[in-house]
């Protein structure tokens, strides 16, 4: 496997929505997509294994539980719960598909695949969120997707029936992704029962970080709150954390990508 294509890969998904990096790729050959391409494994693991199944139900099984333990203890406060939208809710795994059988990379065709809004459901998504607002419970998107895929969002959460998929409980980026600003908006009138994502930014804006070494330190610090109030994801496509891979940075400016072999740790 080369190191420089396994390097476009990642700048690639590093530049998927989930992130909304600035990183802009392009790539036009006529060659096949080889099946050692690393994004192609992630991407079928996504849409293969049923592995990957089992973690999103195990994900949703325990935000049910959570949520029941909650709902148990009397309160007056309005209940929410909060989600992310890409690879949380929806999946947007086609598009990467088709990004590397035809050779292209973000943003090229986003708009189209978001506008078309066919991205289908992660599994036991819908269903957990059907049964929170059927408990009283208010359902919140917070997404990094752009203002101008409202309309496209919108259209296709409710494609689905997903709960309050509605205008004042859709949060999408403006100038910052950082989603701290709009999770305080929800908690000015509701108590937040849980978090769910697949980026830990969807949990603490601390880490929105390039820096490793602070991202697994806060991680660390935070082990009580996982499976309890923050439940994640899988997403083994695209993430902050392919921000923080060792000379990360220095690799957009000079385009070389043999620093990724510093992120290996062998035996």
């Amino acid at each position: 496997m080369k190191i420089k294509t396994l390097g476009f890969l990642l700048l690639v998904a590093i530049s998927f929505v989930g992130c909304e990096g600035p990183q802009t790729t392009h790539h036009h050959d006529n060659s096949p997509a080889h099946g050692n391409h690393p994004a192609m494994y992630a991407i079928l693991f996504q849409q293969q294994a049923a592995e990957y199944k089992a973690l999103c139900y195990q994900a949703f099984n325990i935000a049910t539980e959570r949520l029941n333990a909650r709902l148990q203890i009397p309160t007056d406060n309005l209940l929410a719960v909060v989600v992310d939208i890409d690879e949380t809710v929806l999946d947007n795994s086609p598009y990467q598909a088709q990004a590397i059988l035809d050779h292209f990379g973000y943003p090229e065709r986003w708009d189209e695949w978001i506008n078309a809004a066919k991205a289908d459901t992660v599994p036991g998504a819908l269903s957990f969120l059907k049964y929170a607002s059927e408990k009283g419970v208010a359902v919140f998107y917070i997404s990094n997707r752009k203002e101008k895929f409202r309309e496209a969002t919108i259209k296709n959460l409710q494609a689905y029936g997903f709960p309050d998929a509605v205008n004042e409980n859709l949060l999408l980026r403006t100038e910052k992704n950082d989603k701290e600003p709009r999770r305080q908006q929800v908690l000015q009138k509701y108590e937040i029962v849980l978090l769910m994502g697949d980026n830990l930014g969807d949990f603490h804006s601390a880490f929105d970080t390039s820096d490793a070494i602070v991202r697994d330190s806060i991680t660390i610090k935070n082990i009580s709150n996982f499976g309890k109030k923050w439940i994640v994801l899988p997403n083994p496509v695209y993430g902050t954390w392919m921000n923080a891979l060792p000379g990360m940075e220095e690799s957009r400016k000079t385009e070389d990508n043999s620093f990724l072999e510093k992120g290996l740790k062998g035996f």
